[in-house]
This record gives C-alpha cells, structure tokens and sequence, in this order.
C-alpha cells in the first residue's frame, strides 16, 4: 500500500488538480469543471491539511471516504476538515467526467485562526460526518450559499487590503451558519427515518449489555454505537440532540443511570459490584454519574426507595 499523500496548503491543491495558480494564499474556490487533477493521485490516501465544502452536482465519477463509498447526487454538500483522508477512484477517466455545477471551497487553519470562526470552528459538527451523512439542498438553499461563494470569491480577487481578510472570514462562517440551519431542517424532514434510528439506538444499548460486553471491554461509548448504526460519532449525536434533547453522551448516561436503578432496587448487590457490572472502571465515577442524573447517590437512591 503507498503511503498516504498530504495536501498543505492552498498552491498544492492548485497544483495536483492542475489549476492556475491561486489568488489567495489562505482561500481558494474552484469550479470542478476546471479540475484535470494529476494523474499520479488515482487510487492514492489523500490527507488534505485544510478545511473543504465541496458541493456536488453531477453523477459521475466517485471517491471513497473512512467505510463508505459515495456517488455525487445533485445538491450535494460534503465537508472535510483538515488531515480527513480521502481515496481518489483510480477508475475516474477525468477528461471525460463531467463536473459542470460541483464547486469546492478551500481554506486554510491559518485564515480563521485569530478570528471568532477559528474559535468556534469545532462548533460545525459536520465537518466530521461521514460522507454518506451529507447535507442535501433545495434549489433556494443551494443559490443562497452559492451567493455566499460569489462574495467570497470577488474579496479575494480584488486588492487585499486590511478589511479583506475579515469580510472573507465573515463570509465563510455565514455560510456554515447557514449549512447548520439547512441541516436543521434536513434532521426535521428526515423525522419518521430519526426516530427509527433512535429506537436502533435503544437497541444497540440493550444487546451491549445482554452480550456482556460491559465486562469485556467497559461502558458503550458514542463511537461504538455510531459504528453499530453506520453513522459517525457527530451525526449521531446531533440526530439524538435534535430528535430527543439529549446527545449520545447523555443518551448512554441516562439508559446506564436507568438500568443502575432496577438493579439498586432489586438486588443485594454492593454498589461497586453494580458499577462494575455496568462497565464502570471505578466505583466513584459510577456514583458521579448517577448523582449527576437523579441528585442523589446510588446508596442514597437504595435507601429512600
């Protein structure tokens, strides 16, 4: 297997997809039209150091991202953050794909890093979802952003001057603002699918314990329960925040507290047996937990019950 390739900045991008050369050291958004990308990258691990929203138009050519495989769909948003690795489809004849309508936006950590946006990037939990979790977008979703892309490409190709770095900034995070939104509403539209997943969610947590992994390998986390769902760990998360209140974290906390209760209440079990049967490699953060979800302790909750 070749090592993985990494992408650092934006001339290097430019220069494997055989662009000209950027107007911006920091930013850059190219039509994919445009791409006659080098041919030494088919069926290479790309690790591309900058943060990515690349819209999707066409249903050609593919590329394959962590498990999943992913075929472009019209209205099509997708989001990579910096060192994400991606495999380019050594299959892909690029001088005869068309991409007309696909654009990528590309910017570099160093843009946003004094900036509120660079704070608060981590925020945009979509930029870990998986390829497969992508925002799909109306027809007026998908010109509002696209207007976004045009103000951000007429900052950079005129003078910089002391104000263009943060009006591009500005630009970029209002349009992830408003990526977030369109997520809002696909989680919504998508409620009848959520709420099955929520109720696989449920499942995964009961056959965890009934197999006794617990014992073998501690409390169920977010990522082994995204894996189990084919979801990553993120989108997960947010699903179970906008469907149930409570993310993934809280969700385990709240079904571990509830299963701790039935066996406070119907066995003699010491309470660090009890932890210990629920995955809990101390008996203290069992009783935090606890605490934190019902006010009281585990002894405490036996006692007044």
């Amino acid at each position: 297997m070749k090592d993985i390739f990494r992408i650092d900045t934006i001339s290097e991008i430019h220069e494997h997809l055989g662009l000209e050369a950027p107007s911006h050291p920091l930013v850059s958004i190219y039509r994919h039209d445009t791409i006659r990308p080098n041919k030494d990258l088919a069926g290479r691990q790309i690790a591309i150091d900058l943060y990515q929203v690349m819209f999707k138009m066409c249903d050609t050519g593919s590329f394959s991202y962590g498990r999943n495989n992913y075929d472009y769909h019209e209205g099509t948003f997708i989001f990579m953050a910096p060192g994400q690795v991606i495999t380019m489809d050594d299959d892909v004849k690029w001088d005869e794909n068309p991409r007309s309508g696909g654009w990528s936006l590309n910017f570099h950590p160093d843009l946003i890093r004094r900036s509120h946006l660079g704070q608060h990037i981590d925020d945009y939990s979509f930029f870990s979802y998986e390829v497969n979790e992508a925002l799909h977008v109306s027809e007026l979703e998908k010109q509002t952003i696209g207007e976004l892309k045009n103000k951000i490409i007429q900052e950079y190709c005129m003078n910089i001057d002391k104000h263009s770095q943060k009006l591009i900034v500005s630009n970029i995070e209002l349009m992830l603002d408003y990526c977030t939104r369109f997520y809002d509403r696909q989680f919504y539209t998508r409620e009848n699918l959520n709420k099955d997943l929520v109720s696989k969610f449920d499942s995964v947590l009961k056959d965890y314990y009934a197999t006794d992994k617990a014992l073998e390998t501690g409390l169920p986390t977010v990522k082994y329960c995204g894996a189990a769902l084919n979801l990553s760990s993120n989108y997960l998360s947010d699903l179970l925040k906008k469907e149930t209140g409570r993310n993934a974290q809280e969700h385990i906390h709240h079904f571990i507290v509830d299963r701790a209760k039935t066996k406070l209440l119907n066995s003699t079990e010491s309470v660090s047996q009890i932890a210990y049967d629920l995955g809990f490699e101390y008996s203290q953060h069992f009783s935090k937990v606890f605490k934190k979800k019902t006010g009281i302790s585990p002894a405490e909750y036996r006692a007044v019950n």
